[in-house]
């Protein structure tokens, strides 16, 4: 099986790494792009044996594209660092894009309540029907995703901060691009530490603004 990069966006998630790149398969390398963590996140990675490499642009967006700049597969995949989602099932995402999917999301099915909060199922829910009326039938505004790195340049998403993921399927939805999406399973965090934006209501709120203004 030829390699595939995994750009994980990182901020403070020094409890979760050891988990998260352990569970990566064989085959799949972590690039692990660090938003500014004091935790020693960058450390806990390179022990991990990540490539880690610094953002100093605070935002996920701009935390992803570093990743792919810096990716060097032909299919490269985007997973959160927290733990609240299983390495290993990128293995169907990236089996779909080899089978001719131009993107393959992960769609979230939740352990528990604890998993994913009210709000962040409900702003989740808005912005996925907004989607689908334009004509992406997706459930799930995805934070696990498969492409082809060529694809997803050429797609020149410009958002950097948490508006990103949505930018990505609008252009994808404008570009015609085939969109498959895949169950996953989505967990508490690792270490009980709260989501940046899932977390907390304002998090939540301040996720949906950025991505409300893609629209």
């Amino acid at each position: 099986m030829n390699s595939v990069d995994v750009v994980l966006p990182c901020l403070d998630e020094a409890a979760a790494l050891p988990g998260v790149l352990s569970a990566l398969p064989a085959g799949y390398r972590a690039i692990v792009v660090d938003n500014g963590s004091t935790d020693g996140s960058p450390a806990v990675a390179a022990a991990y044996g990540a490539t880690v490499v610094h953002e100093p642009r605070r935002g996920y967006g701009a935390a992803v594209h570093t990743g792919l700049s810096l990716s060097s597969t032909e299919i490269v995949c985007f997973l959160d660092a927290d733990g609240s989602l299983d390495p290993t099932e990128l293995v169907p995402l990236v089996a779909a894009v080899s089978g001719g999917a131009r993107l393959a999301v992960g769609r979230r099915v939740p352990v528990s309540r604890d998993a994913w909060p009210w709000h962040a199922r409900a702003g989740n829910r808005v912005l996925a029907t907004i989607l689908r009326r334009r004509g992406l039938l997706v459930t799930d505004i995805a934070c696990m995703r498969a492409v082809r790195r060529a694809d997803l340049l050429a797609l020149d998403v410009r958002d950097r901060a948490f508006g990103y993921p949505l930018e990505l399927l609008v252009r994808a939805a404008e570009a015609g691009w085939s969109v498959v999406e895949r169950d996953v399973t989505y967990r508490p965090r690792a270490a009980g530490t709260k989501s940046k934006v899932s977390g907390s209501v304002r998090g939540t709120f301040r996720a949906v603004r950025d991505m409300a203004g893609v629209l």
